[in-house]
């Protein structure tokens, strides 16, 4: 591995003062897909030993907006602490702490005989926020996480959308684009070694779309984007008769399957996160409690242990703040008193977790098969074996008329907002500049995909991908929808100059 991650270039993590997120398209591709076991010779736990295993993750954004002096793009974190009597902005300072905690953290309880797991998903506006407020004090402390070899059987990190952007709603053409974003801003980073080891991904919100040509393109794009598997909210897929998952069916890896308009089919690995995005259950370690409830299953003709999987926000809230690094050091000491966290109830993380199960004899193929919601609807009315993008969309708009809750937003960690309903003024200025960026690129690139490396292009694709960040919609009319409607102004401008 070393050898051939030699070979590239070294990327710097800026270029024209922005992030560097595009250019090194194919050698990225090189990087990433090479398939090889990452944690399967170097974990410390055999699948025999197990009786049920928790993973956890940590999911840390925030998002880049053009409020500093004279409408500078900076991060909100940046405008926190410029404004510590807004809100709760006064929490700033702790919010930042709790970005690099971890490189504290996991060395800490290594070095104390614990044998700890945790999962990073980190945004590319964070992690570009950073560097942009100089805080090489927490960037440092994830370096040792990524870099360290001794901390790789403990830390995995989960790639994500670069911009925070929601699958369902993003076009289509710039779903591939933020992914790979991402991963080259990681890579510059972090470094090309680092980005080889990140094979699971961890969609912002916990949204997936469930519109077939949205979920098929969204899958086929992490594929030949190197990830092996993807996290997935419960409430966001059903069985293949249209059924919420049977309880057991969450605990164990699974097939997601998604059939496009033209009846192409796709499948991916899914690790299932249970219950609904609650920071109590990750800052109180509700896994590991969960988890000491469950045993194995078969899969296939082979015992497995179940894995309770959740994911969190690692900053907001009091829980997060406080509770949590209590309670975490308190279960790995635990655990670590108890047999050294390595028999019976143990820590896993998911990559870890997938290549003990495929190491055992289980293949992909022995994986309980589900699909996105309302997919067992939609194909009742369309045959597959003659499926047209016309008869999918008649089909959807016959649905929708006869069932005021049938829908094809997608599906996220809460049921109880849109992301799409009442957000036209973002929406539409979302698709035009997308539609706009395309029109001027895509020949271009086709022609020659040097253009990537553009400082144009570089600036434009900046710009597309911040405009769909989902903080523009989550919070509301107001500042929020205003700083999307600057940042598609100044979009348009740099457009305007390169067509």
């Amino acid at each position: 591995m070393a050898s051939s991650v030699s070979e590239h270039p070294i990327l710097d993590d800026l270029r024209s003062g922005l992030p560097n997120l595009c250019g090194w398209e194919s050698t990225i591709q090189r990087v990433v897909n090479p398939d090889r076991p990452l944690f399967r010779d170097i974990t410390n736990l055999r699948l025999s030993d197990i009786s049920a295993g928790f993973a956890c993750a940590l999911h840390m954004h925030q998002p880049t907006i053009p409020a500093g002096h004279d409408g500078m793009l900076i991060s909100n974190l940046q405008h926190m602490f410029e404004h510590p009597h807004d809100g709760d902005n006064h929490n700033a300072s702790v919010f930042a702490h709790c970005y690099g905690r971890m490189g504290d953290f996991i060395p800490q309880l290594v070095a104390e005989g614990c044998n700890p797991r945790i999962m990073l998903d980190y945004s590319g506006n964070l992690l570009w926020g950073l560097r942009q407020m100089n805080r090489e004090d927490v960037l440092e402390k994830l370096r040792r996480l990524t870099g360290d070899r001794a901390m790789w059987p403990y830390v995995e990190w989960l790639g994500t959308m670069w911009s925070h952007a929601v699958v369902p709603s993003t076009p289509i053409p710039d779903i591939k684009l933020h992914i790979q974003a991402w991963q080259q801003y990681f890579a510059a980073l972090f470094g090309y070694e680092a980005l080889a080891r990140v094979k699971g991904f961890s969609p912002p919100e916990m949204h997936l779309p469930n519109h077939p040509d949205t979920l098929y393109e969204y899958l086929k794009a992490l594929q030949e984007c190197g990830y092996r598997w993807l996290m997935v909210q419960e409430h966001s897929v059903e069985t293949l008769e249209g059924h919420g998952l049977p309880q057991d069916q969450k605990y164990v890896p699974n097939r997601l399957v998604a059939r496009n308009s033209r009846g192409e089919t796709i499948a991916m690995t899914a690790l299932i996160k249970t219950q609904g995005s609650d920071t109590k259950l990750v800052a109180q370690m509700q896994p590991y409690f969960e988890a000491k409830g469950r045993g194995r299953q078969t899969l296939g003709e082979v015992s497995i242990p179940s894995l309770v999987t959740q994911i969190a926000d690692g900053e907001n809230g009091g829980v997060m703040m406080n509770e949590y690094p209590r309670d975490f050091f308190r279960i790995w000491y635990e655990l670590r008193d108890q047999g050294g966290g390595r028999t019976g109830t143990v820590p896993m993380n998911g990559t870890e977790y997938l290549e003990l199960v495929e190491a055992a004899g289980v293949k992909p193929e022995d994986f309980p098969v589900c699909q996105a919601v309302q997919q067992h609807r939609l194909w009742q009315q369309v045959d597959p074996e003659r499926a047209t993008p016309e008869a999918v969309e008649r089909a959807i708009a016959d649905l929708k008329a006869s069932d005021h809750n049938f829908h094809m937003d997608g599906a996220s960690w809460t049921n109880h907002m849109s992301w799409v309903q009442g957000y036209e003024n973002v929406l539409e200025p979302m698709s035009q500049l997308s539609a706009r960026f395309h029109q001027v690129y895509d020949a271009q690139v086709a022609a020659d995909p040097a253009v990537t490396q553009r400082p144009d292009y570089q600036e434009a694709l900046l710009y597309n991908l911040l405009l769909q960040t989902s903080c523009f919609r989550y919070w509301g009319q107001g500042a929020w929808t205003d700083y999307a409607r600057e940042i598609y102004r100044r979009g348009e401008a740099v457009l305007a100059l390169a067509s």
